[in-house]
């Protein structure tokens, strides 16, 4: 193991005393390499096995996941840390962040609203306005995923009717 390994993994451990977030070895996510960022997932994942309890830690996760653009892996580890304590700030808050990086915006605008009731602090709430406002401000541009939510049988009958019928037009001539 490296010798920067071994400082950010002794580093991540001291952080998990009582209301202390692992840190993040690195400033911008564009100039982590991808072996480091491996190591510190591997990590954070040993840490959550040994700690399945730590909010933060499944935090942290899902926030490194993310980096990673791996995505389905930080929303797992990102609702975990939700499950687990649904009145902890960051993790709702970069659960709903998550969702609006995907543009997934009305899910993403109900838990900002959510991490928003949470905020204890000046800087908290200023971080989950700025959210929510650019959120809505891409709704209102209508920078968002289509919802499913109509049933997509009756386009399919009429579908497959109108094939049916050009085939009939086709054969008989």
């Amino acid at each position: 193991m490296s010798m920067e390994l071994e400082v950010r993994t002794a580093s991540v451990e001291r952080a998990l005393e009582p209301g202390r977030l692992p840190p993040v070895p690195w400033r911008d996510p564009h100039t982590v390499s991808p072996t480091a960022l491996a190591d510190y997932i591997h990590t954070l994942e040993k840490l959550c096995g040994e700690n399945p309890q730590s909010v933060d830690l499944r935090t942290c996760l899902g926030m490194a996941h993310a980096v990673n653009y791996d995505v389905y892996k930080s929303m797992d580890a990102l609702e975990a840390a939700v499950r687990l304590n649904d009145r902890h700030f960051f993790a709702q808050f970069k659960y709903a962040e998550l969702h609006y990086r995907l543009r997934a915006l009305h899910k993403a605008e109900a838990e900002t609203i959510k991490a928003l009731e949470l905020a204890e602090t000046a800087w908290e709430q200023s971080l989950a306005h700025k959210q929510l406002l650019e959120i809505r401000r891409l709704m209102r541009e209508g920078t968002q995923k289509p919802e499913w939510t109509k049933s997509l049988k009756p386009p399919a009958i009429m579908l497959a009717l109108m094939t049916v019928i050009l085939s009939m037009v086709v054969i008989w001539r």
